[in-house]
């Protein structure tokens, strides 16, 4: 297959003041591609405004912060490893602690269907909170194993678990579990995605592959879903198989990139089953990817994973990349 190898231009450039430890989670303003939000292992949150490549604001947690997301323009959510959720105004420059769980916080998202945020944690749970008075309104079980990853779109609300198990709920009845089901790839869930559409997600495993599932029980629509092998490098002969840590839907075209430890960022037509193109390498693991709401650019952190194998001495300098996608590196061919 050939690949179109994308090389680094005056299309991309890196954020000024970037956090001073690994980078967990970058994510776009809704309606935005002006403004990022970032949380970090130095305790932070952070809101870049990229127009102007400045650091607006910052606040802090007593711990690691694991995601972060964007209520709207000017309010944020943030969660890590103090097991608390905390909002933050950006206009007062108020935080509010709403919160917490019984241990770390590792997914935070907002569910606009029903106005709400949503945080999964390590404590087996996931827990929806009322946004306009700080207290969590119900607490779900999800099988008493870890929370890893979590995606809402709509009323989907899709959660991926320690023990590889994906459950799949509706957000306006968190009353039962939709759909419980087993990653059909082999090894630890790392990042899932719904799509855009909602007919299903995607999800990736710390070992090289991907897997594009749908939602519909239907078994003509299950004869669709298929995985793959990516973020591997031959050297010497020997394959190298690396972790795929982060996916993110480009909202007009339904394609989507991931972000592996090796390095690279690549862009995915799921419905066509092809690469679209590769960046180039990059310093480091890629820990978390943003397209933002038109699909106009791409965040891209950059950081040594906390809890990688490789350790890399001295450790790479932590850094986000703002990259302005074209219709050829996007758009399905």
């Amino acid at each position: 297959m050939t690949v179109m190898r994308i090389s680094e231009s005056r299309t991309e450039f890196k954020l000024k003041n970037p956090p001073e430890d690994s980078i967990s989670s970058v994510k776009f303003a809704p309606k935005s591609n002006q403004f990022l939000l970032v949380s970090s292992w130095d305790n932070s949150v952070r809101l870049y405004d990229i127009s102007t490549n400045v650091e607006r604001h910052k606040y802090t947690h007593d711990l690691p912060v694991l995601d972060v997301c964007f209520r709207d323009a000017v309010h944020s959510y943030s969660g890590g490893l103090d097991n608390t959720l905390k909002m933050y105004d950006f206009n007062s420059n108020m935080e509010t602690v709403m919160g917490e769980h019984k241990d770390a916080i590792r997914c935070v998202e907002f569910a606009n269907e029903i106005n709400a945020v949503v945080t999964g944690s390590w404590d087996g749970s996931v827990k929806l909170w009322d946004n306009r008075a700080p207290q969590c309104v119900g607490t779900y079980n999800q099988g008493n194993e870890r929370v890893y990853t979590m995606s809402v779109i709509g009323e989907k609300f899709v959660v991926g678990l320690s023990g590889r198990k994906i459950f799949v709920w509706d957000v306006r009845n968190m009353s039962q579990v939709n759909q419980r089901r087993e990653s059909s790839l082999k090894y630890q869930t790392r990042c899932i995605r719904v799509f855009p559409n909602k007919q299903g997600y995607v999800l990736s495993s710390i070992e090289g592959r991907v897997a594009v599932e749908y939602l519909d029980s239907n078994p003509e629509v299950q004869k669709k879903k298929y995985a793959f092998k990516c973020h591997r490098i031959k050297e010497g002969g020997i394959e190298k198989i690396y972790p795929v840590n982060a996916i993110s839907f480009h909202s007009v075209y339904n394609t989507f990139a991931t972000g592996g430890s090796d390095g690279y960022v690549n862009i995915w037509d799921g419905f066509n089953k092809k690469r679209l193109c590769q960046f180039h390498r990059y310093n480091t693991s890629i820990t978390s990817l943003s397209f933002c709401h038109d699909g106009s650019a791409l965040a891209i952190a950059c950081s040594q994973l906390e809890d990688s194998d490789e350790v890399e001495d001295p450790k790479p300098e932590d850094t986000i990349y703002i990259r302005y996608v074209t219709d050829q590196e996007t758009k399905p061919k």
